[in-house]
């Protein structure tokens, strides 16, 4: 048993072929086997026919009736028989009479005898055939009835072929038959040669233990790993792992290209840290190419950024405080160096006019939002955002109508206002106009729904323009700067989606893209 372990194949390849060349000689043996009967069954109903066809016309002859009723039977019609078989190649033909003596045979020695076999069928005007060994041996012969003019039967013929000569024929059909099963046999060896080195090619030479192991490692890593993966190729998707599904909100079962987000859809391998924004999630997809010797295909793997896209919002706004308090300081200091410096002059009441001032216009810009929005993070949104706007030239103004009550029945939450506001004034110092630069924020929220309007003396989008930046993300902006700002408004498209409201925009008074949302 080792030795024969040993023998056989280790690689699938190997054992595959293996099985493959047992079962096509067993198919060949059988089919010569079977092409060897069925030679021998079609040589015993050809001799069937033939002593049939030979018997039936002696007998119907007219002569023959005619030489047995004339008395001189074995004259007449011995040299005809002789005639016949001769070229017939057949072993005998007997004629005799109806007592079955007869008149005619091969051995001339057995003319007179009793004729040995079955000749009763042939009495009642039947012709037969029938195997039954006679003085020449095991024959297959047919008897048919000779009859007179008037229908009475005179005598009978009988005409036989040995079975040894039967044999020698089909045995001779032996080499043929071989040469087909071999050359059948050849042939399937030079197919699965291919196929073997096929199997060998794509299985590389791996045994079917390690091809299984591979395979449930590998379907464990899919299901377990924490990114999206995907293979696609030319065809289609080849597979998706749990991650990915739930990424890309996929059926279950087979996934069609159709299925898939549009920026998926394309085959278009090389792709690095794209960031592409779906109705629910920020996704960050990497793209490579699958080195293959086939057909072409590619691994896309996603990663989830929502989450952290929120966090970088809610943080760069903190960020926009942050640099404007740092920038206040400073201005500050300046100007406590200019008051300082008119106090040592003698001109204390300028300096506190001064002084008082500059407290009471950034005063009333604090109170007026604290008052008007009751949401301390869209509060610090907008003071940081106008000192931001200072800093840049940019005039920003927060409109009356900004009413935005305190509570937790807003239309959305704390961090997607931010989001939304953020992402929309962002895009609106960098959209207005250089010569004229100014920007105009509305927050509003009434019983039946939240308003948040930002207009700037940009030219605005066209349609298409406005489309595709909702979708994927747009940016005027060029390098990392487009990259990062790009996502402005298809964050704020998100948000708006995910809470069924509308985001329009329009060329008015100025540049104003308008969120809608419902009250809850």
């Amino acid at each position: 048993m080792g030795r024969m372990r040993a023998a056989w194949p280790r690689s699938l390849a190997g054992q595959a072929i293996a099985l493959q060349v047992l079962v096509i000689a067993l198919i060949v043996a059988a089919g010569s086997t079977l092409a060897l009967i069925d030679a021998r069954r079609d040589g015993d109903a050809a001799a069937r026919e033939q002593v049939v066809g030979i018997a039936t016309s002696l007998a119907d002859a007219p002569s023959t009736a005619a030489a047995i009723e004339s008395g001189r039977a074995t004259e007449v019609l011995q040299p005809v028989t002789e005639t016949v078989r001769t070229h017939t190649d057949i072993a005998f033909i007997t004629i005799m009479a109806p007592d079955r003596t007869r008149f005619t045979h091969t051995d001339p020695s057995q003319i007179g005898g009793a004729y040995l076999g079955t000749i009763e069928p042939a009495l009642r005007g039947e012709t037969f055939t029938e195997t039954y060994t006679g003085t020449l041996g095991p024959s297959i012969r047919a008897v048919a009835p000779v009859r007179d003019s008037s229908g009475r039967i005179v005598g009978l013929v009988a005409a036989g072929i040995l079975q040894k000569s039967l044999a020698e024929r089909w045995r001779s059909q032996w080499p043929v038959i071989a040469a087909v099963g071999v050359g059948a046999l050849a042939v399937s060896l030079v197919g699965v040669w291919g196929i073997r080195r096929r199997l060998l090619r794509q299985t590389r030479g791996l045994r079917p233990d390690e091809l299984r192991v591979m395979y449930d490692h590998h379907d464990a890593i899919l299901h377990s790993v924490s990114e999206g993966l995907i293979v696609l190729d030319r065809d289609g998707v080849a597979l998706v792992n749990d991650e990915a599904r739930r990424l890309l909100s996929l059926p279950a079962g087979d996934v069609d290209r159709s299925d898939l987000p549009e920026f998926l859809r394309s085959f278009a391998p090389g792709a690095r840290d794209e960031v592409h924004v779906t109705d629910d999630r920020v996704l960050v997809v990497n793209r490579s190419p699958v080195p293959s010797a086939g057909r072409s295909s590619e691994v896309v793997t996603i990663r989830d950024r929502t989450e952290l896209q929120g966090a970088l919002g809610e943080l760069n706004s903190l960020k926009v405080l942050t640099d404007s308090l740092r920038s206040q300081a400073h201005e500050a200091a300046n100007k406590l160096h200019t008051i300082v410096t008119m106090v040592e002059m003698g001109r204390a009441d300028e300096a506190v006019r001064f002084a008082t001032a500059e407290l009471e216009l950034s005063q009333q810009l604090v109170d007026r939002l604290s008052t008007a929005v009751g949401e301390p993070a869209l509060v610090a949104l907008l003071l940081g955002k106008t000192a931001q706007a200072d800093e840049r030239g940019i005039e920003l103004t927060v409109t009356e109508e900004t009413h935005l009550p305190a509570g937790d029945g807003h239309a959305l939450s704390g961090s997607e206002m931010v989001t939304v506001l953020g992402n929309l004034i962002d895009n609106a110092m960098d959209a207005c106009d250089k010569t004229d630069p100014w920007v105009e924020v509305t927050v509003n929220q009434s019983d039946t729904r939240l308003l948040i309007r930002v207009a700037d003396s940009g030219e605005g989008m066209d349609p298409k323009t406005f489309e595709n930046a909702m979708r994927r993300g747009y940016s005027t902006k060029s390098g990392s700067d487009a990259e990062q700002h790009g996502l402005g408004l298809a964050l704020v498209a998100q948000v708006v989606k995910r809470h069924g409201g509308q985001l329009t925009a329009d060329v008015s008074y100025g540049s104003v893209v308008t969120v809608t949302v419902a009250s809850a």
